[in-house]
């Protein structure tokens, strides 16, 4: 396992589960200091029993502002810095465009958008007033480019951050800080088990994805990693997409599975 991360210092939100529990999990591997945000205090409380001695955890809501400052404050009141922030928690209430109702709207895209757009401005901030270099990745879906049945706030909101992602990087490359996304296809995660149970589900997204498998949480891990490690030192205002190939054939009609 290589140091790219040795004695830096990141935030990672919805760091304690799924995705962000592996890019935790890879950070403090790769020589890292994490705070890791969540919204389920058992889960944050535990952090340290979980991943050691190198991580901390704090409850947060990030769709709210304040959460996520103190998250930031948080990682350099016990770390003296910050080096690099991961926006990872997301999630969605499913709904097409016209029975959505406007409280899951709003919440999806709090969930989303709000919380990639506090936690990019948060980590900026602080790059810019220790006077160096940061990163900044943030998760965001295949969603961001494919749209699909069941998902208007999801899709809106991803999209959302992406362009968010790339308006950073324009905005904050004379700071010399970094802006990246992810977005990945369908990962074996806790939040797609239930779905993906569902009869006949799991073949439709085989039969659109070329590589036939979903993705693994260290996968998108791997990726998150790389676009805030030196080692893409010019690259930002990416969306690396790690689908499988799945863009290239379009995303499946759940709606004979729940509909």
């Amino acid at each position: 396992m290589s140091t790219r991360f040795e004695n830096r210092v990141a935030v990672v939100t919805g760091g304690v589960s799924g995705i962000g529990a592996k890019i935790t999990e890879r950070l403090v591997a790769e020589g890292a200091r994490v705070v890791v945000a969540d919204i389920n205090e058992e889960l944050v409380a535990s952090a340290r029993d979980t991943f050691g001695d190198a991580v901390t955890g704090v409850r947060a809501d990030v769709t709210k502002e304040e959460d996520v400052q103190a998250v930031v404050d948080a990682a350099v009141d016990a770390h003296g810095t910050l080096d690099a922030m991961f926006n990872v928690a997301g999630g969605s209430r499913a709904g097409g465009l016209l029975d959505l109702s406007a409280e899951d709207w709003d919440f999806t895209v709090r969930l989303n958008l709000y919380s990639a757009f506090y936690g990019t401005r948060s980590a900026a901030r602080q790059f810019i007033a220790d006077g160096k270099p940061g990163s900044i990745v943030t998760i965001a879906s295949l969603n961001s480019l494919v749209p699909m049945f069941f998902g208007a706030g999801y899709t809106a909101s991803k999209a959302g951050a992406v362009m968010l992602v790339k308006q950073a990087a324009l905005e904050l490359a004379e700071h010399r800080i970094r802006v990246n996304a992810v977005s990945p296809g369908l990962v074996s995660t806790p939040m797609t088990g239930g779905l993906r149970e569902i009869p006949g589900v799991d073949d439709a997204y085989m039969d659109r994805i070329p590589m036939k498998r979903a993705a693994e949480p260290a996968e998108i891990a791997a990726a998150a990693l790389f676009l805030a490690s030196d080692d893409a030192s010019y690259i930002s205002g990416d969306n690396l997409v790690v689908d499988g190939a799945w863009a290239t054939s379009g995303y499946p009609d759940l709606r004979p599975f729940l509909g």
